[in-house]
């Protein structure tokens, strides 16, 4: 089975069949039947690319209900550390991150559900992201968390010198004093 649980509810590492030869290599990166075969019934309807060099961090980013997201997330170029964080209330994980090395080499990707802060920092000195979307983006319904929030105590493995990130990302809330409607449905 290309899907890895962890152990937050609804989270999950997509590691696709990757078929190589002298030539170089084929997957699919995204097969609905795949998917909805393995009880994922998400409707991609965005795709995002971004690119971003060493120590970038862009996140930690949601959107509110009835707006949320959930994410699939591959590196095209370089790599990354994903972070997802849980913010669904009466969740066993609430409160808890994720984190994966995502790149180009390994192909793995993460599937963040709604309910969950997400973000990432580049480890390479570039590196070029793809994410699908099941639902378009709405800026009324933008949220977010500091990175650095000292109750998440996410390792970013890049040194705080070398960090760089937005001026309105620098501006999110503590993750005590986010917005945020979502609940656990077990």
């Amino acid at each position: 089975m290309p899907f890895i649980a962890t152990d937050f509810s609804g989270l999950l590492v997509f590691e696709p069949n990757v078929f190589g030869d002298d030539r170089g290599y084929f997957f699919e990166s995204y097969n609905e039947k795949t998917f909805h075969k393995n009880g994922i019934g998400v409707k991609f309807v965005q795709d995002n690319q971004s690119h971003s060099t060493y120590g970038v961090i862009r996140g930690l980013h949601y959107q509110l209900s009835p707006y949320a997201q959930t994410k699939l997330i591959r590196v095209l170029q370089g790599n990354i550390l994903d972070v997802a964080v849980d913010i669904r209330k009466g969740s066993p994980t609430f409160g808890k991150s994720y984190s994966i090395e995502l790149s180009a080499e390994n192909k793995k990707q993460l599937l963040v559900p709604k309910g969950f802060a997400h973000g990432f920092v580049v480890l390479s000195q570039t590196a070029d992201i793809l994410y699908k979307c099941d639902e378009f983006y709405n800026k009324e319904s933008e949220a977010g968390i500091i990175f650095n929030d000292s109750l998440l105590n996410i390792d970013w493995k890049v040194p705080a010198e070398k960090i760089i990130c937005s001026s309105k990302d620098l501006e999110l809330p503590s993750f005590e004093k986010c917005i945020n409607n979502f609940e656990f449905e077990g």
